[in-house]
């Protein structure tokens, strides 16, 4: 087709069609940032006012999507109980495992007896 017209001697040119913007960045009287909308009906507040908001803003390479769950990304430290604490890259520090507890009372019966049998010896 293309060839068609440039035998009649018509010339192609593309159009440049810039997409019409919902709004503008403005300013309010503090020099915040606003966004300011072209047409009244995006100002609106409700349901209504939202979906012509989404439409206006539709984006077809854009989708809303949920944000994730940050996941625990702290590595293990195996060195920093060792080289010494640095709180940039410390990481998890490992605890030494604590000592099973010790019976007291057993050993105080243990005590007793050894006595006894001292006792029973010397007194021989």
């Amino acid at each position: 087709m293309n060839d068609d017209l440039k035998k009649l001697g018509f010339r192609l040119r593309p159009r440049v069609v810039e997409p019409k913007q919902p709004g503008r960045i403005a300013f309010d009287e503090r020099g915040n940032a606003v966004y300011a909308w072209n047409d009244d009906r995006f100002s609106e507040d409700g349901e209504e006012g939202e979906r012509a908001r989404r439409k206006a803003l539709d984006h077809p390479g854009l989708s809303f999507a949920e944000e994730e769950q940050p996941t625990n990304t702290i590595q293990n430290n195996a060195k920093g109980s060792r080289l010494g604490y640095n709180p940039y890259e410390s990481g998890l520090l490992q605890r030494k495992p604590a000592a099973p507890k010790r019976d007291l009372r057993e050993l105080s019966k243990w005590i007793e007896m050894k006595k006894r049998v001292g006792d029973n010896n010397s007194g021989e």
